[in-house]
């Protein structure tokens, strides 16, 4: 699963959100580039998703998303392969409960 994908289960409830994004290991020249959006104010939704194309890849990052200066969700890939998902909302994890049946809650 790619950032993207998750970008866009989140919805109504991502689209408002402003982004910063660290990464423990650079691999992509879009990395840097989301690094340099994240500072100061970050990222909103769209621009980040227009960074994160399907063949993205991206080892130990994470995503946090702000709404106005609250924290609300933080997204968290491990060795490109696996997400922790932690949320405010519980109906944001109830969504991504919906479409990835098959993943382990915690």
């Amino acid at each position: 699963m790619t950032l993207a994908e998750l970008l866009v289960r989140l919805g109504s409830f991502g689209l408002d959100l402003t982004w910063r994004v660290g990464f423990d290991e650079i691999v992509d020249p879009r990395c840097v580039e989301m690094e340099r959006r994240s500072a100061n104010a970050g990222m909103d939704t769209l621009t980040l998703l227009s960074l994160t194309t399907p063949f993205l890849q991206l080892i130990d990052a994470e995503a946090r998303g702000f709404a106005e200066d609250k924290l609300v969700l933080v997204l968290t890939e491990f060795d490109s392969s696996s997400w922790d998902v932690r949320a405010v909302d519980e109906r944001v994890l109830s969504e991504l409960r919906h479409h990835y049946p098959g993943a382990e809650y915690l």
